[in-house]
């Protein structure tokens, strides 16, 4: 396919089929087509070869030969390099009076032929492929124009008087319409395919850049790994594609974690920033999740595989993107719509001209002359490339900065939301229990000795508070050796209690008729007033501390909403909590609505009431109480370590732990519409310009195969500067939840991608 009539014949094509849905995106070569089960793959590839193309299932990632793309561009890059050194010479005798010798005009006839014939062969043979069909693309406006050059300027050289050996053609950037001698346009004749074939070199070469985020992505994942052998003994080595789940295999310090599993021995420090986007590495040890791709920089580690191949985190994320650059956007339909009429309007524009000048009583060759400059100067190439382009760059940016985008009409939404409904757990606070607040009673033990005897008694516990206060007392000086606890016993809904260095403690909740210190009383109001949690630490029956614990903002939560705020984005604040935790998070965070208390069928209704008052609106969460609300928004961000029902069911998945990517989205999004603006202006722009131009006399072939060059190369080179959009923000270390182990939900069941050339 080389322009977007071809892609508006290849899915009129598919579509004709009975319950098939099809589109097809010229910058990736692919088609995104869903069918029943009586359509089978080879009744869409002889489909698409009966509109006159090739296509086949694309091979999976680890099986594509990159040697067969080299292959082809060595041979585009060799085609150039001849076309140019026959082309040169003609274009410079042609347009340099001064250089023309007795016979010029043979030489450049014997050079322009090869161009004519051999390196304009693939616009012939594509032309006459649609010929067959009853269609034009612009391969048929290009060999149309080459061979009327040819044919005049032989013309012009046999029966026209412009074989004299003395014969001096004068050069104008406008065609001559003056009688005499017949000109040759053999400078038009080797000038288009000259400036088509670089046009098409450097436009191959931009789209190659704009996918090269897809690509590192696939290229990011380990090729082999080391399986852990039976005691001392060394592993044997084997391809990641043999290693199944449950394995246990080695990570050595600078080796990248072959899959998604779970550390099993062994601690060290991961970086994730080439799969999350995370700049800090993740400290990890027995138990914590790790994700494949990620880069161990410390210790040895040894770790067991819980999803191998599709199923990874680095799978989800390929295929997320992959979707999404086969996908179309709703401007990029009606410019496809456009160029599917294009071509054959211009060929008419083209053969009324020539009929207008011939009949005004114009010379033959000034109306021949405006008639291939407008069969040249029409690009579809720059309309069916000005949407698809902008959006590969975009979801390939995206991925990069941790923002993963279903589909291309995401963007479209997303840059129309007025309104961010942010749950509150998990989404703006970290959703794990953490201890917040120490406070002490006076002549009682000092804070670090109080918390290091409370959590030699939570130790035994399993309850999330427990797990928090012990996990701070580790954090402290002589945290890894808690002491022993003896008569250890549990009370549901009350506490724990034991004997820890001869003292009797208690972590309880505070219990009516308790009196506590002042101290103590100011923390349990802080507490309370925050939503926090507050237990007390009694040591032989007297309270000497109480321990605040409670989920804590992200670091990133307040900048984040801030600068939602600064881009004209109203936040609310939805959350199943009660009142006070709601509005502490709310008032740390300058959210002034707040709705706490709500349902899974409340946000739903919520989200239902804001789109009836014409907001539009995005909901950020990751539970499954939002699921809803993000299948009912305008647009739906789920945060990556969420469930697999809210990834499921949103538009955009944050891959980062980081609010920050919210504002990234929003950013990128904004200026991906820019471009496409840009690119859709200028290729209307250009052919409402230079087609009356050329009709009209006011332009050569040569510059008009130039401009039609220059206008796609620069459609595709502004799209390229969405690759440098916003640097990777910075985020702070987090457990590698993530998407490790998880399944993409709501793919559809008997689609198949066709790879079209």
């Amino acid at each position: 396919m080389t322009c977007a009539a071809c892609v508006a014949r290849v899915e009129k094509k598919l579509n004709r089929l009975d319950g098939v849905s099809a589109t097809v995106n010229l910058a990736t070569g692919l088609a995104r087509i869903a069918h029943p089960p009586e359509v089978s793959a080879d009744m869409l590839v002889s489909t698409v070869e009966r509109a006159g193309y090739t296509a086949q299932l694309p091979p999976p990632a680890a099986d594509e030969e990159p040697g067969d793309a080299e292959e082809e561009r060595a041979t585009s890059r060799e085609r150039l390099l001849i076309t140019a050194l026959l082309a040169v010479p003609v274009l410079v005798l042609s347009m340099v009076p001064a250089l023309q010798f007795d016979y010029w005009q043979w030489l450049c006839f014997t050079l322009a032929g090869p161009v004519v014939v051999w390196s304009s062969q693939p616009f012939h043979t594509r032309a006459l492929r649609g010929l067959r069909h009853a269609t034009a693309t612009m391969d048929t406006l290009v060999s149309l124009g080459v061979i009327a050059s040819f044919l005049w300027s032989v013309y012009a050289l046999y029966f026209g008087g412009a074989a004299d050996p003395g014969m001096r053609m004068p050069f104008s950037l406008v065609p001559s319409a003056e009688g005499g001698t017949a000109h040759v346009y053999l400078e038009a004749a080797v000038g288009v395919p000259l400036f088509v074939l670089t046009g098409r070199y450097l436009e191959a070469r931009a789209k190659r850049g704009t996918g090269s985020a897809l690509r590192a992505l696939a290229e990011l994942g380990a090729k082999d790994v080391e399986l852990k052998g039976g005691g001392s003994s060394q592993g044997r080595r084997l391809p990641v594609s043999e290693l199944r789940t449950g394995q246990e295999f080695l990570v050595r310090p600078g080796e990248k974690v072959a899959t998604d599993g779970v550390v099993t021995d062994g601690s060290s420090a991961l970086d994730l920033s080439l799969v999350t986007g995370e700049s800090t590495p993740v400290e990890v040890g027995p138990g914590s999740r790790v994700v494949g791709a990620a880069v161990n920089s410390g210790g040895l580690l040894v770790v067991r595989a819980t999803a191998v191949g599709a199923d990874t985190q680095l799978a989800r994320i390929t295929r997320l993107v992959t979707d999404a650059q086969a996908g179309k956007a709703r401007m990029q339909r009606l410019a496809d719509t456009i160029a599917g009429v294009f071509v054959p309007a211009v060929v008419t524009v083209a053969a009324c001209v020539l009929g207008f000048w011939l009949g005004a009583g114009a010379d033959p060759e000034a109306a021949v002359t405006a008639a291939v400059a407008v069969l040249v100067v029409a690009c579809p190439c720059a309309l069916g490339l000005a949407t698809p382009t902008a959006f590969l760059a975009a979801t390939g940016r995206g991925a990069q900065l941790g923002v993963l985008i279903k589909e291309p009409g995401a963007l479209e939404r997303l840059r129309r939301v007025d309104t961010a409904v942010f749950d509150k757990t998990g989404t703006l606070t970290t959703g794990r229990m953490t201890l917040v607040e120490t406070a002490v009673a006076d002549d009682s033990p000092t804070a670090p000795t109080a918390l290091r005897l409370a959590a030699a008694v939570e130790y035994g516990s399993e309850h999330p508070i427990g797990r928090a206060v012990v996990a701070a007392a580790r954090q402290q000086p002589g945290g890894d050796a808690l002491p022993g606890v003896s008569d250890f016993r549990a009370v549901q809904g009350e506490g724990v209690h034991g004997v820890v260095e001869g003292r009797k403690v208690s972590v309880r909740r505070p219990r009516p008729g308790l009196t506590l210190p002042d101290a103590l009383r100011a923390g349990l109001g802080r507490a309370e007033e925050a939503g926090h949690t507050a237990v007390v630490v009694e040591i032989d029956s007297r309270p000497v501390a109480l321990l605040a614990v409670g989920d804590t903002l992200r670091p990133s939560s307040r900048a984040a909403v801030t600068k939602l705020t600064r881009l004209g984005i109203e936040p609310i604040l939805v959350t199943g909590d009660g009142q006070a935790a709601a509005r502490a998070v709310a008032r740390e965070l300058s959210i002034r609505t707040v709705h706490a208390e709500v349902t899974p069928e409340g946000k739903s209704a919520l989200v239902a009431a804001l789109r009836a008052e014409g907001r539009r609106v995005a909901v950020i969460g990751d539970g499954v109480n939002d699921a809803a609300a993000l299948a009912s928004a305008d647009l739906g961000i789920a945060m990556g370590s969420g469930t697999d029902a809210a990834i499921g069911a949103a538009d955009i998945t944050l891959v980062r732990e980081d609010m920050a990517a919210v504002v990234s989205a929003v950013r990128l999004t904004r200026r991906t519409l820019a471009t496409i603006r840009a690119n859709l202006v200028w290729a209307f722009g250009y052919n409402a310009v230079t087609v009356p131009l050329a009709a009209t006399g006011w332009l050569t072939p040569m510059f008009a195969a130039l401009a039609m060059s220059a206008s796609s190369v620069l459609v595709v080179g502004n799209s390229l500067r969405l690759r440098a959009q916003e640097t990777r923000p910075r985020s702070r270390p987090t457990r590698p939840d993530g998407l490790a182990g998880r399944r993409a939900t709501g793919s559809w069941r008997g689609s198949d991608d066709l790879s079209l050339r």
